[in-house]
């Protein structure tokens, strides 16, 4: 089921499966902002990744002797969440584990997502409550896509008000294994800009770590500025499918990320994993700031 919010200036739709952003229209010149979810290039618009971001190596983690397996991007983004609380301004979705996803993940959890709308900008907001009796390991992150012509708009980056000269990415691995390689590779910015194409994803997402960047600008053909994504992670992503020209590009704040090629330890000592301590709860947020003018 559909859910909307809408003021004068935005419409959001969410649905309960995956409990995924649908739809973001800008309402002064009717213009849909997120992609569309056409199987021909990715069936999907802006899913929840959780309790894992990427992939795990050889799609299996360890954890107390035990070894499970997952795929990529966990399961949030393929179940039904129950819709907690609807006001003009607000939905709260909620998720628990079930005997399911206990045989790939060892924890039982409450996972919490909001969609807040102020003015001309999207909060969404995450929140996990560790049920256990014991720390919990889990990685959560955004995958957001949004309309563009890869070979006419460009994104811009900024980090504490700064312009960046240039901007490091660790980059997957060509085996196979969805997981990251040895390769870095830097890409020089003009006046904090960077264009895309086809090739800048031929060796699949960007991976910015280290707090590059706490906001991503959508800069149209115009030089016009279409949204900004605003975040306070610790690293974020930046993708569209290889190969295939796709009308858009994904902006993704990521409190975790995938396993380096070859890494074979337990849940807790993964890089950029997050530690829950048991009863306590983890909650953060990004937006999405749509300009109007």
């Amino acid at each position: 089921m559909n859910y909307i919010l809408e003021n004068d200036n935005i419409r959001l739709t969410v649905s309960d499966h995956g409990a995924e952003i649908k739809s973001l229209l800008r309402k002064r010149d009717n213009r849909e902002l997120m992609w569309q979810a056409d199987p021909a290039y990715w069936g999907r618009t802006s899913p929840v990744l959780f309790p894992l971001v990427g992939n795990y190596y050889q799609k299996t983690s360890r954890f107390c002797g035990k070894t499970y397996e997952m795929g990529q991007h966990g399961f949030a983004r393929d179940m039904d969440f129950t819709l907690e609380r609807q006001t003009e301004q607000e939905l709260v979705f909620v998720l628990e584990d079930t005997e399911a996803t206990l045989e790939k993940y060892p924890f039982s959890f409450r996972l919490f997502l909001s969609y807040h709308l102020e003015k001309s900008s999207v909060r969404v907001g995450w929140k996990v409550e560790n049920t256990n009796d014991s720390t919990m390991y889990f990685s959560i992150g955004g995958h957001p896509a949004f309309c563009c012509d890869l070979d006419t708009y460009k994104l811009r980056f900024m980090q504490k008000g700064q312009l960046l000269g240039e901007l490091q990415s660790n980059q997957i691995a060509e085996d196979g294994s969805g997981c990251l390689g040895d390769v870095v590779k830097n890409f020089g910015l003009a006046n904090g800009m960077l264009g895309m194409s086809d090739e800048l994803f031929d060796k699949d997402a960007l991976i910015i770590e280290n707090h590059q960047a706490d906001q991503v600008t959508l800069v149209d053909d115009q030089g016009e500025d279409v949204l900004t994504v605003k975040f306070d992670a610790p690293l974020f992503g930046i993708w569209s499918p290889a190969g295939k020209h796709a009308p858009f590009v994904c902006i993704e704040p990521w409190y975790g990320r995938c396993d380096r090629v070859g890494f074979c330890q337990e849940l807790s000592e993964r890089e950029y994993g997050n530690a829950l301590e048991a009863s306590a709860v983890f909650q953060v947020y990004y937006d999405i700031q749509v300009k109007q003018s």
